[in-house]
């Protein structure tokens, strides 16, 4: 197999058993769990997304990796992870702050990460920081997908006989 044929497969794999935990177990538990501690949990990954700057590590990455991939992909992430990080404490609190600070890492975090999925040219020049496309991005494209189906059913209000719930 070739290296993004393998890439491919490894991330495809890794987001269909992220998938499946997340719509078999981390859904249902999310609605039975307090809308704001459930959101706490589902943004902790994201506050760890700072780790993306490893794009910019020569000694981690290929030292030809594409600048374009390593500065969207670092930045974006740092970014994301920042907001992420102020959104623990503000839902943690209850904050006025911390849903807007949800709703903004959120759409933040997944153009970040819609951005870098199309970019196979950087594929070849992952080296060690080949397990977060492959690993870590799934995770948080169906966190993502869980924060986003939480916030809209909120907006939507909480369906009758069900506890403010994801």
């Amino acid at each position: 197999m070739e290296t993004e044929q393998i890439f491919q497969m490894q991330f495809v794999l890794s987001l269909i058993v992220t998938a499946m935990v997340g719509l078999w177990w981390v859904r249902p538990w999310l609605a039975r769990t307090d809308f704001h501690d459930g959101l706490f949990w589902l943004t902790v990954p994201h506050a760890l997304r700072h780790l993306g700057m490893v794009f910019l590590v020569p000694a981690v990455v290929h030292t030809d990796m594409p600048q374009d991939f390593a500065l969207e992909a670092g930045y974006g992430d740092l970014a994301a992870g920042v907001i992420a990080l102020l959104a623990l404490p503000a839902l943690h609190y209850r904050l006025i702050v911390a849903l807007p600070l949800v709703w903004l890492f959120n759409i933040v975090g997944t153009v970040d990460l819609l951005n870098a999925l199309p970019q196979a040219h950087a594929i070849p020049f992952f080296r060690s920081a080949w397990y977060i496309p492959t690993f870590i991005v799934p995770v948080l494209l169906v966190t993502h997908a869980l924060m986003f189906a939480a916030l809209f059913e909120r907006l939507r209000g909480t369906p009758a006989g069900r506890k403010t719930a994801l």
